[in-house]
């Protein structure tokens, strides 16, 4: 927590000295001009972002005027100081971190939906893994045990708890690791870790070693979790806010596309992971509604309340006006 908080104070430090030194730099994304501008969004290398690429890919973007660059992050909590930096104009995390920054209150906006869980227990694209010959049999068994998440104070480890909780474990004695989500099947397979927190497609890598899922924790925080949102600053959102509704109307022209063509996303997917073709093929996608699901944000921001994630409940209009 205190590594995430100490990377937003500085990074809103840096986004209040820019403002004062008036930047007009077109990279910006900010800057009024007839040709197409310059936009660099953050976001991880899984499968929850297939649908910008395909935006990028289809045309979906340049045909607002948005020349798109896509940059890697290991997770949100990581993503959130490049936003306010203004090393990226929008970004891609998951919920709880933004929550966090919500209410340390630090100048973030989310946007437009990222992905969801399908809300099938046994059949999301998230699950807690273990190898095939753990004696680890249910979430229960995870108490006292080395569990990986991609970062730590997330919504990995607060998903994981609700799996521990409903299992009739004890969550207060898991042991958070913070590992990527590529390096998670060899760790796990090493014996680094005991479990882990793994998307897809790191979720059929374990499995393809003989790995086995234990506990779909998306689905047991809420049914539809919505899982991840793209984001961006208060700043831009007022110095700008016709960049942000170009980016979100191609965002939700791209969901919209990902969510009605699957055969597209696995195939897109194979352009920015390093992935095989047959595990691709193995993939459980996710769901990439239009809107967020309202109450399965609540569910969360009670857990994380709950967990100590943050001192106050977070506001979500704040979050979203």
């Amino acid at each position: 927590m205190r590594r995430l908080i100490t990377g937003l104070a500085v990074a809103t430090a840096l986004v209040v000295t820019t403002a004062a030194c008036g930047s007009s730099d077109p990279s910006d994304g900010t800057a009024g001009n007839d040709g197409p501008v310059s936009v660099k969004v953050g976001v991880i290398p899984i499968v929850d972002v297939a649908p910008i690429y395909l935006g990028k890919d289809k045309g979906f973007f340049s045909n607002r005027n948005i020349e798109l660059t896509l940059e890697t992050g290991q997770g949100g909590a990581a993503i959130v100081p490049g936003v306010l930096s203004g090393q990226f104009q929008f970004g891609f995390s998951n919920v709880t971190s933004l929550m966090v920054a919500q209410t340390e209150n630090v100048p973030v906006k989310a946007v437009v939906n990222g992905v969801a869980s399908t809300g099938q227990a046994g059949a999301d694209f998230g699950a807690i893994v273990v190898r095939g010959d753990s004696p680890i049999q249910s979430a229960k068994d995870l108490a006292g045990k080395k569990v990986a998440v991609n970062t730590l104070k997330n919504i990995g480890d607060t998903s994981v708890r609700e799996s521990v909780r409903k299992a009739g474990g004890d969550p207060s004695g898991v042991q958070f690791v913070e590992i990527g989500f590529p390096q998670m099947p060899a760790a796990l397979d090493g014996g680094q870790v005991d479990a882990a927190w793994v998307v897809e497609p790191s979720l059929s890598a374990v499995k393809a070693k003989g790995g086995r899922v234990v506990a779909s924790n998306f689905v047991d925080v809420a049914p539809d979790l919505t899982v991840a949102l793209y984001f961006t600053s208060t700043k831009l959102t007022q110095e700008n806010p016709d960049l942000v509704k170009r980016f979100v109307e191609a965002m939700q022209e791209s969901l919209a596309y990902a969510d009605s063509n699957p055969d597209e996303v696995r195939r897109i997917i194979g352009t920015y992971t390093q992935i095989d073709a047959a595990t691709v093929a193995a993939l459980t996608l996710p769901k990439w509604p239009a809107d967020y699901n309202r109450a399965s944000l609540e569910a969360l921001a009670r857990l994380g309340q709950q967990d100590g994630l943050f001192d106050t409940a977070p506001d979500l209009d704040k979050l979203f006006s």
